[in-house]
């Protein structure tokens, strides 16, 4: 048996106060970590499906794009919210061959005053790598010939065109490269376009952008011998085209070239800045806002901070509250003296208080048929006549017993009991002296 529970006092728990705030801290932890996965969007499925994007990672994605820039100390944010599209900063839009030319048209024209555009165009045709390819990983996959976007309402008057290349050579930026499938090559045509990477061999336009009246100094001195406007636009931003994707895919960024020019012409795009949201509602990975992304966003965030806080300050109250857990008293308890108060706790719960008064008078009256030698008789009426002679011999003036008997018995309220049942102790007291 356990001392402490022997002596009175509380016997000590399983676990320390340090291991119970452990584990509280630590519950509590895993819930906001769980709640803010689940609100950023953590939890949904895999953006890598193959797709020309920048969670794809076959050779017509953009994966290596993505990570190339944060690793060169870009700011790189892959948006699944529509909203994002209305965001400052460079944002990249790889829209798919049968995307919404007007829909393309009015988020390239909203964003004319808010920030810079790129505009990847797709011209492969790509299938999953079939199931038991050997050494093949998601979203690989195989591709199967090409094919020009015709966005109606969009760049209406940019012609675009595939052909081959003998060297299949660029030269933009200062650099020069080689594509990876010189056989089909994509290029644009315009009145609007100015170019930024040509093919080396025919002079094709494979990068450009819009020509909106004014120029764009950064953007000028990619291209070798371009003259740079006496102005920069200080109202539109610039919008730039790259009419090859294996400029910028992953296809391209094998090469070491090709991921050189694609840092110069963010950089020379972006004007100084670092911020570069890659755009995948356009390829079908929306996700609309719920009240968890809603709670971990400004400017709700001060407000979930704030009730974080509060909960915390409460639970560390709740923790160091004052003294000692108090012990629970046992619903019966053990010995003699406890079984009596369960007794007479029962028998007042129940309210037959009145019962025990003649077994209480008879109990007393053996006790002084006792003390006082008196024969045993058997009516109780000459056993308290006896004791009565007896007491009134040695206190003339003491009440009989018998009468103090008969209230006893006649008594139904507790306060009658408890007074006649007074008087009766106080008569045994009297005879004991």
């Amino acid at each position: 048996m356990n001392a402490a529970a022997i002596d009175g006092a509380p016997a000590a728990g399983p676990f320390s106060p340090r291991a119970v705030l452990a584990l509280v801290l630590l519950g509590g932890l895993v819930f906001v970590a769980l709640l803010y996965m689940i609100g950023a969007g953590m939890t949904s499925a895999s953006v890598n499906d193959g797709g020309g994007h920048a969670g794809g990672k076959g050779l017509n994605g953009y994966a290596a794009l993505a990570e190339f820039l944060e690793s060169r100390g870009f700011t790189v944010r892959r948006s699944q919210d529509e909203g994002a599209l209305d965001d400052p900063g460079l944002l990249v839009l790889t829209p798919p061959q049968w995307a919404d030319g007007a829909e393309l048209e009015r988020i390239v024209a909203a964003r004319r005053t808010v920030g810079p555009t790129l505009i990847v165009t797709p011209k492969w045709r790509a299938a999953p790598v079939p199931i038991g390819t050997p050494e093949a990983k998601r979203g690989w996959v195989q591709l199967s010939g090409t094919d020009s976007p015709t966005w109606e309402g969009f760049l209406d008057d940019v012609g675009l065109g595939i052909a081959a290349m003998q060297s299949g050579q660029w030269l933009g930026g200062g650099i020069t490269g080689t594509l990876p499938q010189p056989r089909t090559v994509q290029s644009g045509r315009g009145p609007r376009i100015v170019a930024l990477v040509r093919a080396r061999q025919d002079g094709r336009v494979l990068v450009g952008y819009l020509d909106d009246g004014d120029g764009y100094p950064e953007l000028d001195r990619l291209m070798p011998g371009s003259l740079a406007a006496a102005s920069e636009s200080a109202d539109l931003f610039p919008v730039v085209v790259v009419f090859e994707p294996d400029l910028l895919d992953n296809y391209g960024m094998a090469d070491l070239a090709n991921a050189r020019l694609a840092e110069r012409l963010v950089r020379a795009i972006g004007g100084g800045g670092n911020a570069v949201t890659f755009d995948l509602t356009l390829n079908g990975h929306v996700r609309s806002r719920n009240l968890l992304t809603l709670a971990f966003t400004p400017p709700f965030l001060a407000a979930t901070l704030c009730l974080l806080i509060a909960a915390l300050a409460i639970g560390w109250r709740a923790f160091l509250r004052f003294g000692p857990p108090l012990r629970p008293e046992r619903a019966i308890a053990f010995g003699k003296r406890a079984l009596v108060a369960n007794t007479a706790g029962l028998i007042r719960r129940a309210r037959r208080q009145h019962l025990v008064a003649e077994p209480y008078a008879a109990a007393a009256r053996e006790r002084l048929a006792r003390l006082l030698a008196l024969p045993r008789l058997p009516d109780a009426a000459a056993g308290e006549a006896a004791i009565d002679r007896a007491l009134a011999a040695r206190d003339p003036q003491a009440t009989p017993f018998s009468i103090v008997a008969a209230r006893l018995a006649a008594a139904r309220r507790p306060h009658e009991l408890l007074r006649a049942a007074q008087d009766l102790h106080a008569l045994e007291r009297k005879l004991h002296r």
